[in-house]
């Protein structure tokens, strides 16, 4: 999906502050409209000021349930990536997906689409007529120096239900609950649905030089005994052996979880671009601007016409510090 903000920030993102041994920091969701009048909006919870990365996720936006014969769906058209993965997790609905290395494929609930936008590449995100509801995440990884560049890629992949004692598990990305995804990233990542019984409490091995998230969907949920609303964002720092999580309501309880090593790195974010100085997003900017085969280009779907590049700040934009805890 696109940052399709028409004055979107740009971010000098670092790790951020961490959490403390063993203490979960709750990030709280921002509202985030992508448009027009009848356009979407989405919960977005990362990045902010106070984390812009967990391992190499960068961003999440959540949206939905979203009644398309309101909102009119999702009708993205071409719009470009450097920098980074999309990873693309729906709950209900279908999206129609094509992008400039040729890939023509759909998104569904429980498969994962993941492409890879390192040098450059464009792509279409448009909700079926069959779609009356539409609901789930686009997340974001962001691409080591080394591979940053690397070619185009798409995976698709449909991870099995693994039940455990009182949940079911969807393992999209990495190991967990001894399902491992068959996906290829560049750092590495974990990346999982869940949906919890009502009353049911988990203990999950994990590894400890990740750090984790866990993202509610629906339900109240405990993540290390920190009660979670619905969209908040629970982060706990790297370390941990298990990860704790309980379903504290009287109806299924689902989350995502993601997690990482610590990336590292210091990334500038601007639009849909994932970049390490603001010379570079000036030029990927004009590059788009201008047609460049950097991105290549697929053909327009009717209603969703090309997105061209938003404005860009009229002052360089100084680095956000990261605040202490």
């Amino acid at each position: 999906m696109s940052n399709i903000e028409a004055a979107p920030d740009e971010l000098t993102c670092g790790a951020g502050p961490a959490a403390g041994a063993g203490r979960v920091q709750v990030l709280e969701a921002r509202e985030v409209p992508l448009g027009g009048v009848r356009a979407m909006s989405v919960r977005r919870t990362l990045p902010q000021r106070s984390r812009s990365l967990i391992g190499a996720w960068c961003f999440a936006d959540h949206y939905g349930p979203d009644d398309t014969r309101e909102s009119g769906g999702m009708a993205v058209g071409s719009h470009p990536h450097t920098g980074l993965q999309t990873v693309s997790w729906l709950f209900a609905g279908e999206i129609e997906h094509r992008d400039s290395l040729g890939s023509h494929a759909m998104v569904r609930p429980g498969e994962l689409n993941l492409m890879t936008g390192g040098h450059g590449i464009c792509h279409s995100e448009v909700s079926t007529p069959e779609t009356t509801t539409l609901h789930g995440v686009q997340l974001w990884v962001a691409l080591p120096e080394e591979h940053r560049h690397a070619a185009r890629g798409f995976q698709h992949h449909v991870p099995p239900a693994t039940v455990l004692d009182g949940a079911t598990a969807r393992v999209f990305l990495g190991t967990l609950a001894g399902e491992t995804s068959p996906v290829e990233t560049f750092t590495p990542l974990l990346g999982a649905e869940l949906t919890l019984d009502p009353g049911a409490r988990l203990s999950l091995d994990v590894d400890p030089a990740f750090e984790h998230g866990v993202l509610v969907d629906t339900g109240a949920v405990t993540f290390a005994g920190t009660p979670l609303a619905r969209a908040d964002l629970g982060y706990l720092d790297a370390g941990a052996t298990t990860l704790e999580l309980a379903n504290t309501g009287d109806g299924p309880a689902r989350v995502l979880v993601l997690g990482g090593p610590p990336f590292g790195e210091e990334i500038l974010m601007w639009w849909n671009f994932v970049a390490r100085t603001h010379e570079e997003v000036v030029a990927w900017r004009e590059a788009w601007e201008a047609g460049s085969d950097q991105f290549g280009a697929i053909p327009e779907v009717p209603g969703a016409p090309r997105i061209p590049a938003p404005v860009l700040p009229a002052v360089r934009i100084r680095p956000r510090g990261n605040p202490t805890r």
